[in-house]
């Protein structure tokens, strides 16, 4: 599939999640097939203000192209400043969060909140689009609505479109139901069948079948995956080759597993430094030992190490001696 004038061969994109999709987790990804991945959600604020750290967040390297640069705001004058200072990184893509669920993200009227103001939410997007031109393209990550008696999906898409986005991506829930119901592939497709542009389908995706399962039900032009991929970015592999050939290929060995762990520990300390690396590997870590014998065990022994090398030594022993 494209967007705009950008192959994202199959459509299979890793969901920008906050405190996770870093550069190293989005370099597993993409190892393993991802076509497309997105930043973390970065403050447009502070960007405009120039805080450094947020300004790590939007550095993007070579091999994870094409990837797109998701900023969060919801005052139009900031967003466009934002995006435009933000060409300096390079993005191949601008997309603006509409689907963030976090309180304190909600509270400021930034993410999902702005679906309750859709005429904001216009002005938001067609500033965006205004402040890069013909740079990047702009897409937007929506959620099916606010709470369950705004499910509004399909209006603000067309808003979004007639804006000037490029693609829209779409979480199955709103903002009110977090992560916990069923993903709400019916909006979803209602809001394909509502705009011209691609549309991303996001929401329980943990199986290549569930892929298929979306696309079939949706007819939407590409999937996102987000919390099926923690632990597993081999995930990306084996739906891509499940949606292109048709058939499945088998889950990693422990060895292949440890492979992976390892690198990931690798890129972690070459992007942050051992103290941090040492420190978020813990998240991912528990994510990856899921099923293991003893994980719970194992989980809380990660949690008092500091140390990388030990962190590994002790995953190898877990995973050696499955």
């Amino acid at each position: 599939m494209k967007i705009k004038n950008i192959d994202f061969g199959t459509g299979i994109f890793l969901a920008p999640m906050a405190g996770v999709a870093d550069r190293a987790f989005r370099h597993m990804c993409k190892k393993y097939g991802a076509d497309g991945v997105v930043t973390e959600m970065i403050s447009s604020k502070a960007i405009v203000f120039g805080d450094k750290k947020t300004e790590v967040l939007a550095q993007i390297d070579d091999f994870e192209r094409p990837c797109a640069l998701q900023l969060f705001g919801s005052e139009p004058d900031t967003m466009a400043k934002a995006a435009y200072s933000c060409l300096r990184f390079t993005p191949d893509i601008i997309d603006i969060n509409m689907g963030c669920p976090v309180h304190k993200v909600v509270s400021s009227g930034d993410g999902s909140a702005l679906m309750k103001k859709p005429k904001l939410a216009f002005e938001v997007i067609k500033s965006v689009v205004k402040a890069v031109g013909d740079e990047v393209p702009v897409t937007v990550k929506i959620r099916c609505g606010f709470d369950s008696a705004h499910i509004n999906a399909p209006e603000i898409a067309k808003l979004a479109e007639s804006a000037g986005v490029s693609a829209i991506f779409v979480h199955g829930r709103t903002r009110e139901q977090m992560y916990a119901p069923p993903c709400d592939r019916i909006t979803i497709k209602k809001v394909k069948e509502s705009v011209s542009v691609p549309v991303i389908g996001n929401g329980d995706i943990y199986s290549p079948e569930d892929a298929r399962i979306m696309l079939e039900e949706t007819g939407c032009d590409g999937i996102m995956i987000g919390r099926g991929s923690l632990g597993d970015p081999h995930l990306f592999k084996r739906v891509k080759y499940f949606l292109e050939k048709g058939q499945t290929i088998a889950l990693q060995t422990p060895e292949e597993k440890l492979c992976d762990i390892e690198e990931h520990m690798r890129l972690l300390v070459a992007d942050k430094g051992e103290k941090i690396a040492a420190a978020e590997c813990r998240k991912h870590l528990s994510w990856y030992i899921k099923g293991v014998r003893g994980a719970a065990a194992l989980r809380d022994e990660i949690n008092r190490t500091e140390d990388v090398q030990k962190t590994i030594e002790l995953m190898k022993k877990a995973f050696l001696t499955e």
